[in-house]
Formats: structure tokens, C-alpha cells, sequence
């Protein structure tokens, strides 16, 4: 059984129109259930249920509020089995990595902003002599949270953990494609304890619902994880009342491997970052940079695994690689293989859909490696799929003028045995996020976000609390004797 309901001021409800959406398993387009649709009227529903919630939870101590969160973390683990089984039916993902990732991250990062909630500290400023002047850290009001359909589970937390440990109340809109593992966050949530109004899910298309949520001027932040266009349009929507933005976009992360790595540590880490959930991340290295005296062994071996990933019914544990989302967005990503193929790019391996006749209902495509100039559009614009650019460099300046030849600056990644080198060309990539002999490591204690067109803010650590809290300082004067400016009498 799925929750197919809105979940506004602690109460399931239709959405106000009585449509419904309809949410399909990407493996075989079967249907896995019709959820209700919010629309705008809907949304201010929940936007008052979380305006009126937010005075009294904003007064719990910080200590209760983490509490919890902590056992929202703990009913989370409790419930991981149903929990990863239903991300899989829902997005695809294989669920060997539902279980081995993205449960664990979800429930890390409830728990560590549990134990955030009463750690986050204001401060004392040094000033002039006769006057206390200290900040203190207060909640915005009510969050406005927009969650894209790759990781729904892993962002539902992200977005929540640090919102609620701050004080704030939430409305949030999971995607309309994959809305069922953040509805079941919020019947969690509420046996945990959550107050009633605090959490609102409101799930709907990001035309109505995520648009109202834009522009609601009850809404004190929106934070969203999507796409760099939507993002455009979220800030110019933000305008009426100056609401705060945080905005997580797209990616086209470089992952450069020098001449001194450890070819098979970096074949397997650089497979990794772009083939794992089937290349649909933001931080995915995308484009492979490979120096020249290595080039030719490395794709030797990169191509035989990528040709040796397992790709199937994700719900099978054997399965590497599961179907992308959905049907369109399957769609988008070949669109961008025929435009490489006609801008004279070279497709190495994959490109297709798999042979097996028993995935021809699903969202599925091979493993992809194609080797393109790297201003063509498949090296420069964000696919988010299982494909991946080559390119190779001659020597260090070269590799860095093409990893950040891009506008998108999320995450980067190098291999390399040279310690010195590491720390120099991590410090020149423009990139809010760089792995060093590795690819794609996130924690809760770490900040995650981008530069430039992958938009701005902080997910994750004392960051993320920044993000959801206003400082205000206060001034006291201690000293008796100070003279006014304008003294009289």
C-alpha cells in the first residue's frame, strides 16, 4: 500500500480539483499508483496550515525538535527494506544502490541535523567598551521546497533535515513522477512526532504547484534541485516578496585523470561517477579528461566494463543499471546522441537500447561513451543520462582550461598520485565540490553546491543552517555612563 493523498496541516486530503496523477514504474510503464494532484489552491492550503504551525514550533527547544528528527531517522532504518523497494518501483534506481546508498544517506542526514537542532550556536561580537553585542540564529518562517525526481528520497532529507532543525515549517513538492517515498517520509514523520502543519507534501506539476510555491508571498525561502532553466524561473517568480532562493542545477562535472594514476582505481571510480542511477546526477562526471600517454589503455579498459554493466529489472539485486525515469526523459538523452552523431561526434560504445527483449517496455539505454570536440553541445550541455565525453589533454593547463570550460561548476573530480599537484589544481577548478581519487562522495557534515550556472547556496553541514536562518544581532548597553549623542538637561 502507497499513500496516494496530499498531506496538508496533518491531515490526508484530496487535492481541491480531484484530478490525479498518474505514476508509472520506468521498468515496464506499468502502473504503480494515481496521486492526488495539488494545484494552486492546494498549495495555499498548505502554505497557511504551515503559517500557523510555525509559532509554536519555532518556540520548542531545539533539543525536542531534534529528538525528532532522530527518531524520524530511526523509523527510517526501521522501514528500509519497504522504503528502497518503493524508491526502485518508482524511479528506477537498482535497488542494490537504494539500500546500500541512498537509505543510509537519507537517514544520515535526518540524524545528523537531529543533532544539529541544539549545537547551532549565534555568537558574541567584540565592540566598543560599554555595550554587549551578540547574534543570535532565527528560523525564516515557512520553506518552500521544490525535490526533482532523481534522488527524491536522499533530497527529501536534505531539504527537511536542516529546515525543521532550524525552526521552520515546510511545504514541499516532490516530483509529479516520482512523489511516493516523500509521501512516505511525511506518514514517518507524523509517528515520530512531528506537529501537525510543520510538514505539508503537496504534489503536483511544476507549472501550478511549483510555480504558486515561487511566488507565494507566505513563503519565506524556496530551495529547489533541478534544472538551470527552472531555476531562472523560480528567481524571477521569488521577486514580489524577496523571498530567499537557494537553487541546486545542473552540472557537466569534469573528471580528469593524469598520467600518474592508478588506472584501475580510476577506471572503476570514473564508471562510478557517470553510469551509477544510470548518469541521472547533477554532480555525474560527464566529461572524462584523459592525458594523452594514457588515453589509449584507459578506454581500452573503460569501454570493456562499461560493455560489462549489468542493466536491467532494477528490483533484481544483480542489476548494475537500471531504466532511466521516464519515457521523455529517455528521449531527451537520445535526442542528444543524434546531435552528436550529427556534429561528427564519435560514439566509442553503448548508444542503444539493450538487446533483451524483456526490457523493450522499459526506459532503458546501454552504457554510452562518445569522444567529442569539447565546445559540441553533448560536452557542453548537461544530457543526465548514461553518457559520457572524452577528451584528452596534453599537459596541466590544458586539462584545466577544458574542465572549466563550461558554465555549469558543481562537481570535479582528479586522479592523480601527485600530492602537490592534487592541492593546485583542485584550488584552480571552478567547481563548488572536488573529489581527489574519487568521485561523487557526499556526507551530511559536508557542504554541497555549485558556481556559476549550477546555481547557488549550500546543501548540508553548519552551511545548510546558514541557509535556513536569519542572524539578528542584538545591542545591549551595559554602561550607565555612556552619554547620549544629543545630551538635554
Amino acid at each position: 500500500m502507497v499513500q496516494t493523498r496530499l498531506f496538508i496541516g496533518g491531515q490526508w486530503v484530496d487535492g481541491a480539483s480531484g484530478a490525479t496523477i498518474d505514476v508509472h514504474d520506468p521498468h515496464d510503464g506499468s502502473l504503480i499508483a494515481s496521486v492526488a494532484e495539488a494545484r494552486e489552491v492546494d498549495v495555499d492550503r498548505a502554505v497557511t496550515a504551515a503559517a500557523a504551525a510555525f509559532d509554536d514550533w519555532r518556540q520548542w527547544r531545539a533539543a525536542d525538535r531534534g529528538r525528532v528528527l532522530l527518531r524520524l531517522a530511526d523509523l527510517i532504518e526501521e522501514h528500509a527494506a519497504e522504503l528502497a523497494l518503493l524508491e526502485t518501483r518508482d524511479t528506477g534506481h537498482p535497488i542494490r544502490d537504494a539500500q546500500r546508498l541512498d537509505l543510509p544517506r537519507t537517514a544520515e542526514t535526518f540524524r545528523y541535523f537531529g543533532g544539529m537542532a541544539d549545537k547551532y550556536q549565534g555568537s558574541v561580537v567584540p565592540v566598543e567598551r560599554g555595550f554587549l553585542d551578540y547574534v543570535v540564529r532565527e528560523p525564516l518562517g515557512v520553506v518552500g521546497a521544490i525535490v526533482p525526481w532523481n534522488f527524491p528520497l536522499m533530497f527529501t532529507s536534505w531539504k527537511l533535515g536542516p529546515a525543521l532543525a532550524a525552526g521552520n515549517t515546510a511545504v514541499i513538492k516532490p516530483s509529479e513522477l516520482t512523489p511516493l517515498s516523500t509521501l512516505r517520509i511525511a506518514e514517518l514523520a507524523t509517528e515520530a512526532g512531528l506537529p501537525a502543519g510543520v510538514l505539508n507534501v503537496v504534489v503536483g506539476y511544476g507549472a501550478t504547484a511549483g510555480a504558486r510555491i515561487a511566488e507565494h508571498p507566505d513563503i519565506a525561502k524556496v530551495t529547489f534541485t533541478g534544472s538551470t532553466a527552472i531555476g531562472r524561473t523560480i528567481v524571477a517568480a521569488s521577486q514580489g516578496n524577496l523571498k530567499r532562493v537557494h537553487l541546486e542545477l545542473g552540472g557537466k562535472g569534469a573528471n580528469v585523470v593524469f598520467e600518474d594514476a592508478d588506472l584501475t582505481a580510476a577506471v572503476n571510480g570514473s564508471a562510478f561517477a557517470v553510469f551509477h542511477n544510470q548518469g541521472q546526477a547533477c554532480i555525474a562526471g560527464s566529461r572524462l579528461l584523459l592525458h594523452k600517454d594514457i588515453a589509449g589503455e584507459f578506454l581500452e579498459r573503460f569501454t570493456a566494463l562499461a560493455a560489462s554493466i549489468a542493466v536491467g529489472d532494477p528490483k533484481d539485486p544483480a542489476t548494475e543499471m537500471g531504466p532511466l525515469t521516464s519515457p521523455g526523459h529517455r528521449d531527451r538523452v537520445l535526442s542528444f546522441l543524434k546531435v552528436a552523431d550529427d556534429e561528427g561526434d564519435t560514439i566509442l560504445s553503448g548508444g542503444r537500447a539493450p538487446a533483451d527483449p524483456l526490457l523493450a517496455d522499459g526506459c532503458y539505454l546501454e552504457p554510452t561513451v562518445v569522444r567529442a570536440a569539447p565546445d559540441h553541445r553533448i560536452a557542453q550541455e548537461e544530457v543526465f543520462g548514461p553518457v559520457v565525453v572524452v577528451h584528452t589533454f596534453g599537459d596541466e593547463d590544458q586539462a584545466l582550461r577544458i574542465a572549466n570550460g563550461t558554465d555549469y561548476g558543481l562537481g570535479a573530480g582528479l586522479w592523480t598520485r601527485d600530492l602537490s599537484r592534487a592541492h593546485r589544481f583542485a584550488r584552480d577548478l571552478r567547481a563548488g565540490m572536488v573529489w581527489v581519487n574519487s568521485y561523487k562522495r557526499v556526507n551530511p557534515g559536508s557542504p554541497f553546491g555549485g558556481v556559476g550556472l549550477s546555481g547557488y547556496g549550500r546543501e548540508m553541514g553548519f552551511e545548510a543552517m546558514h541557509e535556513y536562518t536569519e542572524a539578528k544581532a542584538v545591542w545591549i548597553n551595559i554602561d550607565a555612563d555612556i552619554p547620549p549623542f544629543y545630551p538635554r538637561g
